[in-house]
């Protein structure tokens, strides 16, 4: 029994370790070869997880060969635009100029009504304000209404906007983030006198941010 939950421990932080050498796109939307890849390993990694007669090095060795292939045809894929079209497709457009092109549809075997539902995600209700809606590889539609119909920005609209700043986490869980410390150009004397004008320890603090206007974010930890 305690042979099996180390076998399913060390296969799972090698799931882990592929997972991160394979990119975090593999999290998000993945492409169709990245989809095949993540599905073989996962299928790969429970056989041996399930049969303790597998010995673990017979489960490591078809799971390493799936990510070297991977990582070999992503290297040859962003130097190749050929190879990169038979393994992740290319982009097809469903609407152009406010007009539904069903051949498109039928070609990526999409209803009418997936359509309008991709649409109305984005917050579309008029298929003629769309100019172009397109397809991507990872199965995203981005859509591009009329210039008429965006909204305009404070640019176009002549306000003048204040600049924004990037907040940086100082003290996280109680723990205190000593590089992004450095970057927001403050120091420990800094962390502890803004602590104690709230009555709280580094070990007290769940959040503490600071932006490049001073703007101080503060969150105590709930007790238990």
């Amino acid at each position: 029994m305690v042979l099996s939950y180390v076998r399913t421990i060390l296969l799972y932080l090698v799931l882990i370790a592929v997972v991160r050498l394979m990119g975090k796109r593999q999290i998000g939307q993945m492409e169709p070869s990245e989809f095949v890849v993540t599905m073989l390993v996962a299928n790969l990694a429970a056989i041996p997880m399930q049969d303790g007669g597998i010995p673990l090095f017979s489960g490591f060795v078809p799971i390493v060969t799936v990510l070297g292939v991977e990582l070999v045809l992503s290297a040859l894929s962003m130097k190749s635009v050929r190879l990169r079209k038979i393994l992740c497709g290319k982009p097809v457009i469903l609407i152009e100029n406010g007009n539904i092109l069903q051949k498109n549809l039928k070609k990526t075997r999409i209803t009418l009504d997936e359509l309008t539902g991709h649409l109305r995600e984005k917050d579309v209700l008029d298929l003629k304000a769309v100019q172009y809606a397109i397809l991507e590889t990872n199965g995203n539609l981005s859509v591009f209404p009329f210039p008429k119909e965006k909204p305009a920005s404070a640019k176009e609209a002549g306000v003048q906007v204040k600049k924004q700043s990037f907040p940086m986490t100082i003290v996280s869980d109680g723990e205190l983030m000593k590089e992004n410390l450095q970057k927001a150009g403050k120091d420990l004397p800094w962390v502890q006198k803004v602590l104690q004008e709230r009555s709280a320890t580094i070990e007290q603090t769940w959040l503490l941010t600071v932006d490049g206007d001073d703007k101080i974010v503060f969150y105590r930890k709930e007790e238990k």
